[in-house]
């Protein structure tokens, strides 16, 4: 790949989400697109806009226009289909969290148009379309149905479970950030270059915006960017698996695992209380990290670090053949299964604590939740 016009578009990314965020500040509290407290938010403080991702999205564009005026031809018309695929639904999905945003849908309303945008990066070539057996490490061709379903699963779940996290000030942008950027090299070592451009992009214009959204944030994502971020690395982590590597789809799973895990933990504690799995509560992982280190920042950074973790296993694993693979892999998931229990999040039967949700709602910094 052309490094330097990667380097390039990271920076435009970056700057233009750095510039344009202040003003999606001010346009957000024009239209009334800000955020109002409630008893199921942890953020306590009225009026704080919610564009957000507005600017991010507007970052990714530019700093894909910027290399594709400085890269080879030939290196774009590869990728054009793709990119116009993943601008579409990511679009869309911004339109349609602004919306929410301003007017509260339910999240069942949005559940179409995420199948919409899900289904435009299939038919672009974002496809989970062979599967490694791990024993016989003989590669299989899926059926264009399963490959299908497969794929728009994963979209699904990995979109939905950025926006489930999005819970602190900084919490999806700065994790967000360390997936990206973990997932860009995972899909370089692959030799996906559309992955890795869409990974680059992401990375220069989420760390345009942290600094306004790190607690205390002056503005946030949004149901539009906490969206858009996690459709963004839905498509670079389908691009980053390996086809024909041993365990193929470990790699990205492990990059992605905090948001996956809170996903799954609050899908299993809801079920069991019989609510419905959209609806909301305070088992996630950031209120349990919040009601401990009571600290906004110290979770947040605590959660940034256990990312980061992840991320360099991700890294290391993509490295391993043989049985070394297998083993690493049982290591991870007893240390992990052991820091879940510590947290607290695999008891899927608790009760929220009055007194700590009240003490969470009296923190002066933090973001909304799901």
């Amino acid at each position: 790949m052309d490094f330097p016009a990667l380097a390039i578009a990271c920076l435009a990314a970056a700057l233009t989400s750095l510039a344009l965020t202040p003003m999606a500040a001010r346009l957000a509290k024009l239209l009334g697109i800000v955020d109002r407290p409630a008893e199921r938010k942890v953020n306590a403080r009225q009026g704080i806009p919610l564009l957000g991702g507005g600017a991010v999205v507007t970052g990714c564009a530019l700093g894909l226009a910027a290399f594709g005026f400085l890269a080879d031809d030939s290196q774009i018309s590869e990728m054009r289909t793709q990119l116009a695929a993943f601008m579409a639904g990511g679009v869309l999905l911004v339109l349609v969290g602004a919306w929410d945003d301003r007017f509260d849908l339910g999240a069942w309303h949005k559940i179409p148009f995420q199948l919409v945008a899900a289904a435009v990066a299939i038919d672009g070539g974002f496809v989970i379309d062979y599967f490694t057996n791990p024993l016989s490490l003989v590669t299989y061709t899926l059926p264009v149905w399963l490959s299908w379903l497969i794929t728009l699963s994963w979209i699904m779940i990995v979109t939905n479970a950025m926006n489930l996290i999005d819970g602190l000030d900084g919490l999806t942008a700065g994790t967000g950030l360390i997936i990206a950027g973990t997932l860009g090299i995972i899909c370089f070592q692959a030799g996906q270059p559309t992955g890795v451009l869409i990974a680059v992009v992401m990375f220069g214009a989420l760390l345009g915006f942290l600094p306004f959204n790190f607690p205390p944030a002056r503005i946030f994502l949004g149901d539009a960017g906490a969206l858009f971020i996690g459709f963004a690395l839905a498509l670079v982590s389908i691009q980053g698996y390996r086809k024909a590597a041993l365990l193929t789809f470990i790699v990205p799973l492990l990059a992605l695992a905090v948001p996956l895990l809170d996903t799954i933990s609050s899908v299993f504690r809801r079920l069991r209380a019989g609510k419905g799995i959209f609806s909301a509560d305070r088992g996630h992982i950031h209120h349990l990290l919040l009601a401990r280190e009571g600290s906004h920042r110290r979770a947040v950074l605590w959660l940034y670090f256990q990312t980061l973790c992840f991320s360099v296993i991700a890294l290391s694993f993509a490295q391993l053949e043989g049985y070394s693979a297998y083993i690493f892999l049982v290591a991870v998931v007893i240390l992990t299964v052991r820091l879940l229990r510590n947290l607290g999040v695999l008891d899927i039967t608790r009760q929220e604590n009055p007194e700590t949700d009240r003490g969470a709602d009296e923190g002066p910094t933090q973001e909304n939740s799901q």
